[in-house]
């Protein structure tokens, strides 16, 4: 592929690390009609990935506006990454984006781009593994009875090796050198990237009001785990994940992150260390269990690219719930078991 072909349909990148380079990579092997025309970095000199154009590299964030049609948000963060995304979606622009901390926490700044269609996050929830597409579209058929789900692939490592044995620092220390978790795992570990993947899926399909606040409320990690709680979770065939739920209490929906005990029978026991899993449950539609990888690079830069030939066409993207679902009369959500 030609960077810079003259006709094409200009993309700006927020954001050039594992995902964006990754991201490159799969333009440049499709016939797509496009170019990455500003890429936006810290340091321009920093090694890249191959795909990554490196002509297209500046630091300069009026540039990537300006002189892009499509932009894709792969720098994360709640701040910049933010205003930047409000600033194109206000100049008509289509934005994809991987960043579900900004979604969750900024919502109603983002309510007039998710009613227009403007606004793509598929990736911000379990990777290439759908999960926004199935609550904002066929699920919708059924009342939502309620959800549960494994979101975060760095817990599921650690709780994974604490079931060998091995405490909870040494499992962690196991995961930032094998990059899956960062320097700093406080959103991790504490399950607050969760809980941000959560408000988005409880928002798209239970209650559209629901706040950050509420759910970070409700949130509890992982750091108190031992090995000894692990295996008695296991003597019978159970496991404990870290676990976003939604479902009905008090005459209202209730979402909460923390570590619960599933037992075998559970659908969600049986995902593997490097998969999310997702299991809804609506009135008409009954169970529906979604399982795949739920991180890494090239995963979700599939679905950031799946986002992309939809911005491209000018499908909408997902619609915000327009009222909270009914609570369901007489019904008792299923139990799981938290681990104090």
């Amino acid at each position: 592929m030609t960077w810079g072909a003259v006709g094409q349909t200009r993309i700006g990148l927020l954001g050039a690390g594992t995902v964006g380079g990754a991201l490159c990579e799969l333009i440049a092997a499709r016939r797509l009609g496009v170019q990455v025309a500003h890429v936006l970095v810290r340091d321009p000199d920093k090694p890249r990935a191959a795909g990554v154009p490196t002509a297209a590299l500046t630091t300069d964030p009026e540039e990537v506006l300006a002189g892009s049609e499509v932009i894709v948000e792969l720098m994360g963060g709640t701040g910049l990454a933010g205003d930047l995304m409000l600033r194109a979606l206000a100049a008509g622009k289509r934005v994809v984006t991987a960043n579900k901390a900004v979604l969750a926490e900024r919502w109603d700044a983002f309510a007039p781009a998710l009613a227009a269609g403007t606004l793509y996050f598929e990736a911000a929830v379990m990777a290439g593994t759908p999960a926004v597409a199935p609550l904002a579209g066929v699920l919708r058929g059924s009342r939502p009875l309620e959800l549960h789900a494994i979101l975060n692939g760095t817990c599921n490592y650690i709780l994974g090796e604490l079931e060998t044995g091995a405490d909870f620092e040494t499992a962690l220390a196991e995961a930032q050198r094998l990059g899956y978790a960062e320097a700093d795992p406080s959103l991790d570990v504490d399950g607050v990237d969760a809980a941000h993947k959560l408000t988005l899926l409880a928002r798209l399909a239970f209650d559209p009001e629901l706040s950050w606040e509420a759910v970070r409320a409700n949130t509890r990690g992982i750091r108190h785990l031992t090995p000894a709680v692990i295996k008695e979770a296991m003597e019978d065939g159970g496991r404990i994940r870290l676990v976003g739920s939604v479902y009905p209490e008090g005459g209202a929906w209730r979402a909460a992150v923390r570590p619960v005990y599933l037992p075998p029978s559970h659908a969600l026991a049986g995902s593997a260390s490097n998969r999310n899993g997702l299991l809804f449950r609506g009135d008409a539609v009954g169970e529906v269990l979604i399982t795949g990888a739920g991180a890494g690079a090239a995963p979700t830069a599939s679905a950031v690219l799946a986002d992309l030939l939809d911005a491209l066409a000018a499908r909408p993207g997902p619609s915000p719930l327009r009222a909270a679902a009914p609570q369901p009369d007489g019904y008792e959500a299923h139990p799981l078991g938290e681990i104090k």
